[in-house]
């Protein structure tokens, strides 16, 4: 394989990973949930869907946020009760982030949006191509490039 393709999937990469990219995307799919989620909100919801219960430290490693910032994120959304905070069976002096109930029906239409959003850009491709992008997709996203980092 030439370093063209290299090249191809990286630019497309950068379009995708673009922070403004993200920002209205994640504007689209929180529409309508409330004053506390909105696209500055919506990773730490998302983080916390991905990966459980975390610390505000360890949830802004994971978001690329800074721990302040996931710490104002959580007062909004606590406030809203979206999500709670737990003393950390592990350390008790620790707090957990965790998602309530209507935090994770929020994030379940969230989801919901993104997925009809994504298979109404893929509809006009040929039988089979969207399973085999996703299939492939996957498979680049758990590769070594990204495992090693």
């Amino acid at each position: 394989m030439s370093t063209a393709v290299g090249h191809e999937i990286a630019e497309a990469l950068g379009v995708l990973l673009k922070r403004s990219n993200r920002a209205r995307l994640y504007q689209h799919l929180t529409e309508g949930l409330g004053e506390a989620v909105d696209e500055v909100t919506y990773p730490v919801l998302s983080g916390l869907a991905r990966s459980g219960p975390r610390s505000a430290a360890d949830l802004a490693e994971e978001i690329g946020l800074d721990r302040s910032g996931v710490t104002r994120r959580a007062t909004r959304l606590e406030e809203a009760g979206l999500l709670r905070r737990e003393p950390d069976p592990a350390d008790r002096r620790a707090t957990l982030l965790t998602l309530t109930e209507s935090g994770r029906q929020a994030i379940a239409t969230t989801r919901d949006r993104l997925a009809v959003r994504i298979e109404t850009s893929v509809g006009s491709w040929g039988p089979g191509e969207a399973e085999s992008f996703a299939r492939r997709l996957r498979e680049f996203a758990g590769s070594s490039l990204f495992q090693d980092l």
